[in-house]
């Protein structure tokens, strides 16, 4: 594996390892680092699909909102060379903030409607800046699979309608989520949580497994009742402060209204939401498709 920091050497090693073998197909990583087993599974996917394999890591700033967690999220170079590595990666590109954004940028990439619920409405901007610095990876990398975490629905959503609106020659490749024994969804923000808050951030994954249970029995039929439950049980944890608990079409995200019945429907149905203990504001989410596909 080789580590590269500029734009130029990274596109000389792709076209290096294209040229001097069979290997012909790129599947790119993007990632902020602090690498887990979550982002171990996305590169091991991308090994299964692709031929070479480049891992992005670098802490967008113009995706963080003024009051958001850029300047302390967790950075550790060594330790994420070390999981590239073990996970099959062929090239890690590491750029700076000033080889990404030479300049203030004038230029940025905004996706309308899938942006607005979720964790649009209360990160305004984010996924402009999610959008701009993926699409600057596809120009520099010009990957033919793209490997994103299904943990960020919204972000797959988005990412997807930006590759088809704008023919962008790489396909988005949606990965499962993939969870500690207990449950809780790996996140590199997982590492702000105190004990206690740890302990009590598992009532995420455990409301919306048994909401999915109720809803897959026939116990509860609509996205209102889906909703109120997953509120009822989120609130058992008494340091749980809700963002927002929402049902709605996947990927097109459109609400569902209140009377709506969930298992009726031809696309699949997401639910998903967003809760802070103490400072950490942690996402989780369950795509349910009514027709068993």
């Amino acid at each position: 594996m080789k580590s590269v920091r500029s734009i130029t050497e990274l596109r000389e090693q792709i076209q290096e390892l294209k040229s001097s073998s069979h290997k012909k197909t790129v599947g790119l990583v993007p990632t902020m680092g602090y690498l887990h087993q979550g982002h171990a599974s996305l590169i091991r996917a991308a090994k299964e699909k692709s031929d070479i394999v480049v891992v992005s890591i670098f802490v967008n700033p113009i995706q963080f909102g003024p009051k958001e967690d850029f300047e302390t999220y967790p950075r550790d170079e060594k330790r994420d060379l070390a999981a590239a590595e073990e996970a099959g990666a062929d090239l890690v590109f590491l750029p700076s903030v000033d080889t990404m954004y030479p300049k203030p940028t004038k230029t940025k990439i905004a996706v309308a409607e899938v942006t607005t619920g979720l964790c649009g409405a209360s990160r305004p901007g984010h996924f402009d800046g999610v959008t701009t610095v993926v699409s600057k990876l596809f120009n520099i990398v010009q990957p033919d699979y793209a490997f994103f975490g299904m943990k960020d629905a919204q972000q797959v959503a988005v990412i997807q309608q930006m590759v088809f609106d704008l023919n962008f020659n790489v396909k988005v490749v949606p990965c499962p989520i993939i969870r500690e024994e207990d449950g809780l969804a790996l996140s590199s923000r997982n590492v702000y949580l105190s004990p206690e808050e740890r302990s009590q951030a598992l009532v995420l994954s455990r409301s919306l497994r048994e909401t999915k249970a109720a809803i897959e029995n026939g116990e509860i039929r609509t996205a209102r009742e889906a909703r109120e439950l997953l509120v009822n049980k989120i609130s058992e944890s008494e340091i749980a402060v809700i963002d927002y608990v929402e049902v709605a079409s996947f990927p097109e995200l459109l609400t569902l209204e209140d009377g709506q019945p969930i298992m009726e429907r031809e696309e699949p149905v997401l639910m998903a939401l967003a809760v802070k203990f103490g400072r950490t504001r942690l996402i989780d989410n369950c795509l349910l498709s009514p027709k068993g596909e």
